[in-house]
């Protein structure tokens, strides 16, 4: 089901390491509007490794994330971590029926999966002409573990749901990129953009040139760290210290002594993740960082990696040039924009085709 074409009506639910966010879009022309949204936090332990771990404990907070938007349709998309799918860019020659591709695809996956075929969900899809042979086609290969692939079908299902479509959150994040980089000067052509995505475990690097992905590399830090540490210094539990740290509330020592320090820690992981992306690619500098996901949604962090880095920094927004429905209150979407790419990504699915 990686890759599986339009259908009509979907939700984009992403299940990520701390939280269940779901998002409903509508169309018409050329335009986008937020139908519904919502965010449930999930239990510490329910994810571990960005897979799921408490099929029940996440299908519980899928049910009240469903309840909360208050979404009567039933079909959804959702995602898988990169980090559990091999993907693979091979050529083949253009024109093949569909049959044919499929045949020499799972020929070719036998050389680049180190699983039994059997034991993986396996799709692929066509990205467009060979950039150095006109007769052959690019074709993304993608590969998933069944049983990681069975639990997300298992959560959505047990909510009543449908799982029409098992994307990877990496390619729902470039999808939802499309949107920003339409905003920017050129529609993003000629620029390369780094776009780090900050979540609760993992900080994924994806960099972009011409509006197509060049690097991607996970690297192991993220909001929890700052969780634990709010948890550890107040006494509060995992639960209390997500909360206090998303509406505040906390001791005036807080600033200084603990938000400071861990935003000067994105710095040197921004910085950190660059230099990997330099020492393994033929380029040594990016125009634009676009940070994502719930660390983004620190006050002044845009500007305190711009300042550090000296590469302008902003904070990535797919709803920018979308209308809201009125139960959607500006306000609110706008400081969860960061953390909903993945679920904006899953959504725009249903406009695929």
């Amino acid at each position: 089901m990686l890759f599986q074409k339009k259908r009509p009506n979907l939700i984009g639910i992403d299940i990520s390491s701390s939280a269940v966010k779901l998002l409903e879009l509508n169309k018409s022309g050329g335009h986008y509007r937020v139908e519904r949204y919502a965010v449930e936090p999930l239990p510490q332990n329910a994810m571990m490794e960005n897979a799921i771990t408490d099929v029940e404990q996440v299908g519980r907070s899928v049910d009240r994330v469903v309840k909360r938007a208050g979404t009567k349709t039933r079909d959804v998309a959702v995602a898988v971590s990169a980090s559990h799918v091999i993907t693979k860019t091979i050529t083949m020659p253009s024109g093949l029926k569909e049959q044919d591709m499929e045949t020499q695809i799972e020929t070719e996956a036998d050389h680049y999966i180190p699983y039994p075929l059997e034991e993986v969900n396996l799709d692929f899809e066509v990205v467009g002409p060979s950039e150095t042979n006109a007769n052959e086609d690019e074709v993304i290969l993608a590969a998933c573990r069944k049983e990681i692939v069975d639990d997300y079908i298992a959560v959505v299902e047990r909510s009543g749901l449908k799982p029409e479509i098992i994307d990877v959150d990496a390619f729902a994040m470039e999808n939802a990129y499309t949107l920003i980089a339409r905003q920017m000067p050129g529609g993003g052509m000629e620029k390369t953009i780094a776009v780090l995505d900050f979540g609760a475990t993992t900080a994924h690097m994806n960099v972009m040139h011409n509006n197509r992905s060049v690097y991607t590399r996970d690297h192991t830090f993220g909001g929890r760290q700052l969780t634990e540490e709010i948890q550890r210094r107040y006494g509060l539990s995992y639960e209390e210290a997500g909360l206090a740290k998303k509406v505040g509330g906390l001791p005036d020592n807080y600033q200084p002594d603990i938000l400071q320090p861990f935003m000067e820690a994105m710095c040197q992981e921004t910085m950190r993740a660059l230099q990997f992306f330099y020492s393994s690619t033929p380029f040594n500098s990016v125009d634009q960082i676009l940070l994502a996901g719930g660390c983004a949604q620190i006050s002044g962090i845009d500007e305190l990696i711009s300042d550090r880095l000296n590469v302008p920094t902003t904070i990535a927004n797919p709803f920018s040039s979308m209308s809201l429905a009125s139960r959607i209150k500006p306000q609110i979407i706008s400081g969860d924009a960061s953390s909903l790419m993945v679920a904006c990504g899953l959504a725009l699915r249903s406009f695929e085709g």
